[in-house]
């Protein structure tokens, strides 16, 4: 058996070929240039970016796209450090994600080495695992551990802590070595089917219902259980509401579709208040999915469906539970609830009229902001005209706090799948820009739009220069309202008219675009909306940012709370 002798950073960068891997996003230190000198011999894709947050954030993008770990890396100290607001993101989320981090050489290490951190006990806390090589000779076992780890169960992020006397040292390995298990390149890496037993109660609930809903989240995007969830839902004419991490499990166009549940609401919250049976898919029912936990009917039996066990009842009864993989759950329900001589979908047929007129009421109730010509721009007219102009194979990016809110209620994806993308795992703002970079480069063809306040656009603006050096004709909409918006409409609705360090100086972000090579258009009146959203569709090669001036009324900043949702109080916590 032959073998070759490398450096441990050699060694590391041909597993991650082996695994197929795509982009990467870091900024190198001395601690690892072995591995990237390997990467750059090996044809490997890496990109620099400006700050390791934004490499972990496009990373995580990149995985949600394609369902393929994302691959970043950091140097010792600040590199490190610089991924734990990304790495909890990704980790909160489910998102699979192989973080490399240089450290110390051992033989040093506690000596007031330069950058030197307690990154390991740092890092921990952030991850799913947590995985030091200490040893070359391991590299390819722990680096398939690393891609196990993150694509298997619920996924998530998994840091492999490399000192540098590891990646620089001589390791001598075979060749048999140097390999992938190929279950573990994307996940789900293996499938998990519920208790038959748990399943035919949970057919004995859906069969005798009349009025059940469907409340799905992101583990059906993690799952890939698109198919599963619309042969359900039409099967047995069961509508489909849907989380901020869910949007997209079935097109929002779709006539099953109940929209988004929680602290904000079309019809879906209403459809809950009054349903007989809920069936929860790959959901948490944390605080926004649950009104902060009084949303659910404590009466109301509800079946929950998820991969993580210790998630089913957690907050919320669960009268069955079901531990399984999405897609292979529902498959298994939905045959059992055919065997048990279900409802037919004709008696249903009534209901399912009820909550297209709902919606249709909805519609027609908001119509005057959807279509408002107000200057400053409102925000729904914004995304309304998204809604009009995008077509179906476009993906919007959604950055955290009021960008996630507004789009989350009112944006409608046209197909099932990532149409839509929002960091809803820790919901830090500055996830818009990189998102947006790792979105266009999982595919290179899709028109690729991401919505961020200008709060947000500041902390990833250097992330432009890294769009523009790669040639990626994505588009930023800059919801311009000169404030951190989602902090000045809390603050009006609990102080009314007073303010603390929530306003922003005025920027003419189309200028800043332009200034740093890329195209900007500045956008100020509703009319001018759709004209700069059909450019952003033309044929491009550089990034374009749309300056959208939205109302800096800051009671109009906030798409609105459900009527019912406890009322806001000082103390209060507001995600």
């Amino acid at each position: 058996m032959s073998t070759r002798t490398m450096s441990g950073g050699r060694a590391l960068a041909e597993m991650l070929a082996a695994h197929a891997v795509g982009p990467m996003f870091g900024m190198g230190g001395f601690q690892l240039l072995p591995f990237y000198d390997a990467v750059a011999e090996l044809g490997l894709q890496h990109h620099l970016i400006n700050d390791e947050r934004a490499g972990v954030f496009a990373a995580d993008a990149y995985a949600r796209m394609t369902g393929r770990p994302g691959v970043c890396d950091g140097t010792l100290g600040p590199g490190a450090t610089n991924m734990v607001t990304g790495l909890v993101e990704s980790l909160n989320a489910g998102i699979p994600l192989v973080a490399i981090t240089g450290n110390t050489n051992r033989q040093h290490s506690w000596k007031n080495m330069t950058q030197e951190a307690r990154q390991v006990e740092i890092l921990g806390p952030a991850v799913k695992e947590l995985i030091r090589i200490e040893e070359p000779g391991r590299i390819p076992e722990l680096v398939r551990r690393a891609f196990a780890v993150a694509t298997s169960g619920r996924p998530g992020p998994v840091v492999l802590d490399v000192p540098e006397d590891v990646c620089h040292a001589q390791v001598t390995l075979h060749e048999a070595e140097l390999v992938a298990d190929p279950t573990t390149c994307a996940a789900p890496s293996l499938r998990s089917r519920p208790d038959a037993g748990a399943v035919e109660r949970a057919a004995e609930i859906i069969r005798d219902a009349s009025r059940p809903v469907l409340l799905v989240g992101g583990g059906v995007h993690l799952s890939r259980a698109y198919g599963e969830l619309l042969e359900l839902a039409e099967s047995l004419q069961i509508p489909v509401a849907h989380t901020l991490s869910g949007k997209g499990s079935i097109p929002c166009t779709h006539e099953l579709s109940a929209g988004l549940f929680g602290r904000y609401s079309r019809i879906a919250n209403d459809l809950i208040d009054r349903s007989d049976c809920l069936v929860v898919v790959g959901c948490k029912l944390g605080e926004i999915a649950t009104r902060r936990y009084d949303l659910i009917p404590p009466s109301v039996p509800l079946i929950h469906l998820d991969i993580t066990p210790e998630e089913i009842g957690r907050t919320t009864a669960a009268h069955v539970g079901l531990w399984a993989d999405a897609a292979a759950g529902l498959r298994d329900l939905r045959l059992a609830v055919s065997e048990a001589h279900a409802t037919t979908p004709e008696d249903r047929a009534e209901y399912v009229a009820e909550v297209c007129q709902r919606m249709e009421a909805w519609r027609s109730d908001s119509r005057d902001r959807l279509e408002s010509d107000e200057r400053p721009i409102n925000l729904a007219r914004l995304i309304n005209e998204l809604n009009a102009v995008l077509p179906a194979d476009a993906v919007l990016v959604a950055d955290g706090g009021f960008a996630a809110h507004w789009t989350g209620l009112l944006y409608d994806t046209k197909r099932a799948g990532r149409a839509y993308v929002a960091d809803r795992g820790l919901a830090s703002i500055g996830y818009g820009l990189p998102g947006a970079i790792g979105v266009q480069l999982a595919d290179r063809s899709a028109p690729v739009f991401s919505l961020t306040g200008d709060g947000g656009f500041n902390m990833s603006l250097g992330e432009l220069e890294t769009a523009r050096r790669l040639g990626l004709p994505l588009t930023m909409l800059v919801v311009n309202n000169a404030a951190s918006g989602y902090v000045k409409a809390l603050q009006h609705a609990m102080f009314g008219g007073r303010y603390q360090s929530s306003d922003l100086a005025e920027i003419d972000y189309a200028a800043v675009a332009r200034a740093m090579g890329c195209e900007g258009i500045r956008v100020e009146a509703p009319d001018e909306i759709e004209g700069a959203l059909r450019t952003a569709l033309a044929a491009r090669s550089v990034p374009l940012v749309l300056d959208v001036v939205v109302t800096r009324d800051p009671a109009k900043m906030l798409p609105g709370v459900d009527s019912r949702a406890k009322v806001i109080k000082p103390g209060d916590r507001i995600a």
